[in-house]
């Protein structure tokens, strides 16, 4: 019996609950989904949103926003229809807002629960909206607002002329004014008072600034002309409410971006610093070998400088690779096509330097010559003055400097007197013709004798006479001797001819060479009486 009792009451209170849940459930729309999963599109009239409308997959959103954006724009032109004419009414499903016979937009629960209000909210909100928009509209329109709107454009133009006119006069007399009590002062400074900045750089400092203040002031005065006649009309309303945001959108992008760009900022600041100080390390390493005060094994000092510059390019292009992602606007297509430009460039133009630089790295590393050394190159005989990655500076025997690309080097055959001059000895040779008549042993003596009187010829070895040739009227001698330097050898060679002369007359044998064509009556010998005739003088006289 309780329990019946107990079940009539439950089913009794269950039964008075039922109705006001039904109204609640009717009154208060589903949730709606999360708003990032549904598209939605703004309805704009006369360049202001009105409000925001959804969509479904055969009637995008953007579409219905723009069928109900050019509905209310024809409805506003039509002053027939008046401001209260645009009512909601219930349509087969949901509702409608119409202006007249028009129907400028439906609506459905779908919309509502968007909103997450109830649908005659929605709609009675967005005719308002209309409404107003509407109203607005053709008032800004009216002969009479667009009469003021000129007449105020008018003054105000006036009013930014003649601004414009005073502040340009106003700053061309502040020109004077500093010209006459400030500039004489300050051209006038001793140099001694401005290290870097002398008084003429500092006149003409202040005057750049005076007139970027005036470009400024005048800047700010046309923007101000500009917002207030673009705000009088209808037409330019909305580029006037942006103007703004044009001219300070572009710094607030640049100070986002900096911001943004702080970290890697810092990131490429620290990899500078790193990079540079690892390089101050090195190169005092390198100059430490390139003096003598560090050594390793198989280094040669004069390698140092250029090992050098090696390593320093490969640390300064892994710094820049490891940079490049940090680097603002990386990852664009702009920087790539530009990167991919300048590749190009760099390996169609810099072929030449490009070999050039390795052939002066192979004559460094080669151990091909050294600066101070005495060189040939294809006609080219001179002191080596200056290696570089690119060129060779020679120094002639007639004091010419000739420079000479690395890359020629490297394709021609080098020969170099001084590598072995020290170790070994350079060796000189000269050639004489000697008719057969005279005794070979006679011609070895005597050049023998004349290599004993040349200075700057070493003693050991002893130097060697070869005969490489027998030809139709002379014997060819060939004298070789030992020099324990290739500096000075034009005037060893110089020496050493005259003294063959010397011998050779003092034992009145005569130098059949270059041609010979018979016995002449008298031996073409010059006698050791006459060996100082005048001009010349004896050793002992000369003045």
């Amino acid at each position: 019996m309780m329990i019946t009792r107990l079940g009539t009451v439950l089913l009794t209170a269950f039964a008075s609950v039922l109705p006001f849940a039904y109204s609640w459930a009717q009154e208060v729309p589903p949730a709606a989904p999360p708003e990032a999963e549904i598209r939605t599109a703004q309805v704009r009239f006369d360049d202001r949103t009105l409000f925001r409308v959804r969509g479904v997959s055969s009637f995008p959103a953007a579409e219905r926003a723009a069928a109900i954006a050019a509905r209310i724009t024809a409805v506003a032109r039509d002053r027939a229809v008046g401001p209260d004419a645009i009512v909601v009414a219930p349509a087969a499903v949901g509702l409608e807002i119409r202006a007249g016979e028009t129907v400028l937009m439906g609506l459905l629960p779908a919309d509502a629960a968007l909103e997450s209000v109830r649908l005659d909210v929605l709609a009675e909100a967005h005719r308002q909206r209309i409404r107003n928009a509407i109203t607005q509209y053709r008032a800004e329109r009216e002969p009479a607002k667009l009469l003021r709107g000129v007449v105020l454009c008018l003054l105000a133009t006036g009013v930014f002329v003649t601004l414009a006119l005073v502040i340009g006069r106003l700053f061309r007399k502040g020109v004077a004014v500093l010209e006459r009590r400030v500039r004489a002062h300050i051209e006038g400074l001793p140099r001694g008072a401005f290290q870097f900045v002398q008084g003429k750089q500092l006149w003409e400092a202040v005057t750049a600034t005076v007139r970027g203040v005036r470009w400024i002031v005048v800047l700010i005065l046309v923007y101000l002309w500009l917002q207030f006649v673009l705000s009088q009309f209808p037409w330019t309303r909305s580029l006037a409410e942006e103007l703004l945001s044009l001219l300070v959108g572009p710094l607030q992008q640049m100070g986002a971006g900096f911001i943004d760009f702080v970290p890697d900022l810092l990131f490429l600041i620290v990899l500078a610093l790193v990079t540079r100080y690892s390089l101050r390390l090195i190169k005092l390493y390198f100059s430490a070998l390139e003096r003598g005060t560090a050594t390793l094994a198989g280094f040669d000092p004069e390698w140092a400088l250029p090992a050098y510059k090696i390593i320093r390019t490969l640390v300064i292009g892994l710094a820049l690779v490891m940079a490049y992602p940090y680097l603002p606007g990386s990852g664009t297509d702009a920087l790539k096509g530009i990167s991919v430009f300048a590749g190009l460039m760099l390996s169609l133009g810099a072929a030449g330097a490009v070999s050039n630089v390795i052939a002066g790295y192979f004559n460094t590393f080669g151990r091909v010559f050294r600066v101070g050394d005495l060189i040939q190159v294809g006609e080219v005989r001179g002191e080596v003055t200056q290696v570089r990655l690119l060129t060779t500076r020679v120094r002639t025997l007639k004091n010419e400097e000739i420079t000479i690309p690395n890359s020629t080097i490297i394709t021609t055959h080098v020969v170099n007197y001084s590598a072995l001059a020290q170790s070994q000895g350079l060796i000189l040779h000269t050639e004489v013709g000697i008719g057969y008549e005279v005794p070979w042993r006679q011609v070895h003596a005597m050049l023998e004798e004349a290599a004993r009187r040349t200075p700057d010829t070493l003693r050991e070895p002893p130097p060697f006479i070869l005969q490489p040739r027998l030809t139709d009227f002379a014997v060819v001698y060939e004298l070789n001797v030992y020099s324990g330097t290739a500096k000075g050898i034009a005037g060893i060679y110089s020496n050493l001819h005259q003294n063959i002369l010397d011998v050779f007359n003092e034992h009145g044998v005569q130098i059949m060479t270059p041609a010979y064509e018979g016995d002449p009556e008298i031996p073409k010998v010059v006698p050791k009486e006459k060996w100082f005739s005048a001009p010349a003088k004896p050793p002992g006289k000369q003045t």
